[in-house]
C-alpha cells in the first residue's frame, strides 16, 4: 500500500493583500470568501481523502489557536495543532514538521500546503499529490507546478528539466518573479508557476536542511524537545524557536538542493493574493460584476463590490473593486489592487489601528464588537458561544452594565452567582470580581456598557481563566 502523505497546513500569514477584510486579527485564510467555508476549511476538506492523506498537522500562531480549533470542529476535522510563538518564515516551520512527521513514521512523506490558497479541482489535486508522493518516496522534494494561464509577473516560475516519471520532471531552476517580457518568454518556454505547495520524503528534507541550513534544523530539534502540549495544542518553546534563523524554505533548501522535482497540476490553483484574484474566482452577475452584500452597480462592468453592512452604489465605472467593512473602505482599480499592501503600510505608519485590527475581536469564548466609543464610555456587543466562559476578572477604572438580548447568562459577581435571562440586566461596579458564562445551547448575546476614566483592554486583571491566558 502506498505511503500516506502527512499534510502540513501553514496558516500563520496575515493576507494583507485582501485588506480591509483580511487583517492581522483575522486573516484571509479564516474568512469565507467563496461560499460558507474559509479557505483553511476548504483546504482541510481537500486533504481529507484517507486513502492518500494521514492526519494533518496545522502550523499557526498562538493568537489564532482557538479560531483554528473552532473551524476544524465546524467541519468535523481533527488535526495536530502546532503553535509558533512568533513568525519565522517557512523554513523553521518545515523543519518542525519534519521532526513531528518522523516521530510518527521513519518513512514519513510530508506535504506542505498553504491554508489561504484555492484549488478549484479537488480531484485533480488529490491525483497530483499521489503522483508526487510516488516520486517523493524515492528521496525527492516535489513541488506542485501550475501550468500558466497568462504571462503573470506576480508569481515565481519553475523551469522543468528531464522527465523522471510520468508528468514529473527534475527542476532545472527556480526563478524569481519576472518582468512582463520575461514572463511572456517563460510562458512560451514551458515554465510553470511555483505554487508554493510541495511534497517530500521527511528524511530527505531533514538531510538537506542539515546540509544547507543546519542552524534551522538544530533549532527545530531543540524546540521540539522543549515544547509541551497544553489544551490540545503543541506550544513551541519560544527561546529555542528563536534560535532558528528566519528564512523561507525556498531560500534554505529548494533553490539549492539537487533533489528538487516538479509535478504539473491542472487543479485550478490561485493564491488569492489580491482583489483581482477574488473577482476572477467569484461567480459573475450581469455585466461581469461581482456583488457581495448590499451593493448595486449601474452602467458599470467587471466590478467587485463587497459590503459587510453599508449600502454601496457604483455608477458608470468599470474594473474597480470597492470593499467596505464596518470601519474601513477600499476603492481601487482592479489592475492596481497589488498596491494594497503599500496603502496598508501607509495607514499603519500613521498609527491607525484599522491597518491590522478589526472592530470585531475574536476570543476563545466567542467575540465582541465595539459599537460606540467615547471619552468615558464604550458600548460592546458580546457573543459567547455555547459552553464559553470568560475569565474571572476585575477592573480598576471602569464599571460595566450587561444587558442580555439573547440566550441565558450565568454571572459571577464577587461571592454571588446570578442567572440572567433575555431582557434582564446586571450591574458590575468598579473593582468587583466577575465572570460570565453561557450554560445554554444557543449563543449568548449581550450589550455591555462600560463607564469609567480608562477603557483600555489592558485594564483586565485576570484571576482565573480556563483558556490559560493569565
Amino acid at each position: 500500500m502506498p505511503q500516506k502523505i502527512i499534510p502540513v497546513v501553514m496558516c500563520a500569514g496575515a493576507g494583507i493583500g485582501l485588506w480591509p477584510i483580511s487583517r492581522d486579527t483575522m486573516p484571509k485564510q479564516f474568512i469565507p470568501l467563496f461560499g460558507r467555508e474559509s479557505s483553511f476549511q476548504r483546504t482541510l476538506q481537500l486533504l481529507s481523502d484517507a486513502t492518500v492523506f494521514d492526519r494533518p498537522i496545522i502550523v499557526t500562531s498562538a493568537e489564532y489557536r482557538f479560531t483554528v480549533a473552532d473551524q476544524l470542529q465546524a467541519i468535523g476535522a481533527q488535526a495536530e495543532i502546532v503553535l509558533e510563538p512568533f513568525r519565522r518564515d517557512s523554513a523553521p516551520a518545515v523543519a518542525i514538521s519534519v521532526e513531528l512527521g518522523l516521530a510518527r513514521d521513519a518513512a514519513a512523506l510530508i506535504g506542505v500546503f498553504a491554508a489561504d490558497h484555492v484549488m478549484q479541482n479537488g480531484k485533480v489535486l488529490v491525483e497530483t499529490c499521489a503522483r508526487a508522493a510516488a516520486v517523493a518516496a524515492q528521496g525527492r522534494i516535489v513541488t506542485i507546478g501550475i501550468p500558466p494561464s497568462c504571462p503573470s509577473t506576480h508569481y515565481g516560475y519553475i523551469r522543468p528539466g528531464a522527465e523522471i516519471a510520468a508528468g514529473v520532471h527534475a527542476v532545472e531552476s527556480f526563478v524569481e518573479k519576472p518582468d512582463a517580457v520575461q514572463a511572456a518568454q517563460y510562458l512560451a518556454d514551458g515554465y510553470l508557476w511555483n505554487s508554493g505547495n510541495f511534497i517530500f520524503d521527511a528524511a530527505t528534507m531533514r538531510s538537506e536542511l542539515e546540509i544547507f541550513a543546519p542552524e534551522i534544523m538544530a533549532g527545530a530539534r531543540e524546540t521540539i524537545a522543549r515544547s509541551q502540549w497544553d489544551l490540545g495544542f503543541l506550544l513551541l518553546d519560544a527561546a529555542a524557536f528563536a534560535k532558528a534563523p528566519k528564512m523561507s524554505i525556498d531560500d534554505a533548501v529548494l533553490e539549492r538542493t539537487q533533489k528538487a522535482a516538479v509535478v504539473s497540476g491542472h487543479c485550478g490553483w490561485s493564491d488569492v493574493a489580491g482583489w483581482s484574484a477574488v473577482w476572477e474566482l467569484a461567480a459573475k452577475g450581469q455585466g461581469g460584476n461581482v456583488v457581495e452584500g448590499r451593493g448595486y452597480v449601474v452602467d458599470g462592468a467587471n466590478n467587485l463590490v463587497h459590503s459587510d453592512e453599508a449600502l454601496v452604489a457604483v455608477i458608470g465605472l468599470d474594473d474597480i473593486a470597492v470593499i467596505a467593512t464596518r470601519d474601513a473602505i477600499l476603492v481601487t482599480p482592479k489592475a492596481k489592487a497589488d498596491k494594497v499592501e503599500n496603502v496598508v503600510a501607509l495607514i499603519a505608519s500613521n498609527g491607525e489601528a484599522e491597518a491590522g485590527a478589526h472592530r470585531e475581536t475574536q476570543r476563545p469564548w466567542g467575540k465582541y464588537l465595539s459599537i460606540d466609543l467615547g471619552a468615558r464610555h464604550q458600548v460592546k456587543r458580546i457573543t459567547v458561544k455555547s459552553g464559553g466562559v470568560l475569565s474571572l476578572q476585575k477592573h480598576f477604572h471602569r464599571a460595566e452594565h450587561w444587558v442580555v438580548v439573547r440566550g441565558t447568562a450565568e454571572v459571577t459577581r464577587n461571592e454571588e452567582t446570578f442567572v440572567v435571562h433575555e431582557n434582564e440586566s446586571i450591574y458590575l461596579p468598579i473593582g468587583c470580581i466577575h465572570r460570565m458564562a453561557n450554560p445554554g445551547k444557543i449563543p449568548l448575546e449581550i450589550i455591555e456598557v462600560q463607564v469609567g476614566s480608562y477603557l483600555g483592554e489592558d485594564d483586565i486583571i485576570r484571576i482565573e481563566d480556563i483558556y490559560k491566558r493569565i
